[in-house]
């Protein structure tokens, strides 16, 4: 059996791997555009990789502009089975430090419609289950490389995903510590959804940089606060995606790599070639 291809998505920081050999730059066109940038191919102490820099190298994308289906269609073109997304994200629960390190495992959307989040439409149905957004398998292994490497990590948590680019209201940040979430970010889950839909595994190393702007005494979230926390956080990102990639190698004994066999409700004789095309690389198996 071909060892398993892992992804990373690298956020705001992480703009490259350290340690790569064998290293290629990639140009990929998929049936979405073009991805965020060329995709960087090598291997990482024998383990086959793939890394993509979600914001452009330089971070030139808003999270409303990223190309999120032509990302994760590249991905999937270049033989990922496992993509681990690594993303700054505002604590909010004091007991996430910034600095810490969280695996989110559930996510909460409150963006505004304008990204594409689905590989489905334009002549064909489809509805994955959705209910556990992230593989607990990756997410487990994510969590364990965490604390080899030294990391402060809590496992689990929900991920509030807002529309960006413009930080949280004093107002809207209380409301969301309300809700009972964990973290806020802007870009993790149309990834999530894509990922599921192309029957990838997918997990999120969380990157806590700052309190948004709801705990009074700490300063309000900035640019100028997130970056400086981000440069330490980086360091231990790509410390626990060494480790995590050489347990993630292994056979998936998840249900990621089905998440398509009973989703899709279109009568499949009525799909037109320009669907068929566009969607062979996800569809063909089932047709």
């Amino acid at each position: 059996m071909a060892q398993a291809v892992i992804g990373v998505i690298g956020g705001s920081g992480l703009y490259e791997i350290e340690g790569l050999s064998d290293v290629s730059q990639v140009e990929v066109d998929t049936p979405f555009g073009k991805p965020s940038d060329t995709l960087i191919t090598g291997t990482l102490d024998g383990v086959q990789m793939v890394f993509l820099p979600r914001h452009g190298r330089g971070h030139r994308l808003l999270p409303s502009e990223v190309p999120y289906r032509a990302n994760i269609h590249a991905m999937k073109q270049l033989g990922v089975e496992r993509i681990i997304s690594v993303s700054a994200v505002g604590s909010m629960r004091e007991e996430i430090v910034p600095g810490h390190i969280v695996i989110p495992d559930q996510f909460f959307d409150r963006t505004q419609g304008k990204r594409a989040s689905t590989f489905f439409g334009e002549g064909v149905a489809g509805h994955v289950q959705f209910a556990d957004p992230v593989c607990g398998d990756l997410s487990a292994i994510l969590a364990q490389a965490a604390t080899e490497v030294g990391a402060t990590v809590h496992k689990g948590g929900t991920y509030l995903c807002i529309e960006g680019p413009n930080f949280s209201t004093r107002a809207e940040s209380n409301i969301y510590r309300s809700w009972g979430v964990d973290i806020i970010g802007m870009t993790n889950l149309p990834e999530a959804r894509l990922a599921r839909e192309a029957e990838i595994c997918y997990g999120t190393v969380a990157l806590a940089t700052d309190y948004d702007c709801w705990y009074e005494g700490h300063d309000d979230v900035s640019v100028e606060a997130v970056l400086a926390v981000i440069e330490q956080n980086v360091a231990t990102a790509r410390h626990i995606i060494k480790v995590a990639a050489g347990f993630a190698v292994a056979a998936r004994p998840c249900g990621c790599g089905s998440a398509l066999q009973y989703a899709i409700m279109t009568d499949t004789t009525q799909l037109s070639d320009a669907t068929r095309g566009r969607l062979a690389l996800l569809l063909d198996k089932y047709l």
